[in-house]
């Protein structure tokens, strides 16, 4: 599991898993748990790319939200290679 240190939100980190483009595993370390569990839930098994476009932008406080840092966990590994979308 990789660990990325939220932003701006409620909660604290994410820790998520990524096999051959889909997000295989997802939970959010602090934040409302009915929001960050029921993302986490919805998020896992698809395609990391659809991830992104679906959760990138939604706001919250701080001009970022939960969802969104998901998406920006994701962005950076895609820009680092570690995971291929």
């Amino acid at each position: 599991m990789k660990t990325y240190t939220t932003q701006g939100t409620c909660s604290r980190a994410i820790e998520y898993e990524v096999n051959d483009g889909v997000l295989t595993a997802c939970r959010f370390i602090g934040g409302c748990p009915g929001n960050t569990v029921g993302v986490a839930k919805l998020a896992v098994g698809r395609k990391v790319e659809d991830v992104i476009a679906l959760l990138k932008g939604i706001p919250c406080r701080n001009g970022t939200s939960c969802p969104d840092q998901l998406a920006r966990a994701l962005e950076a590994e895609i820009a680092s290679g570690e995971i291929v979308a």
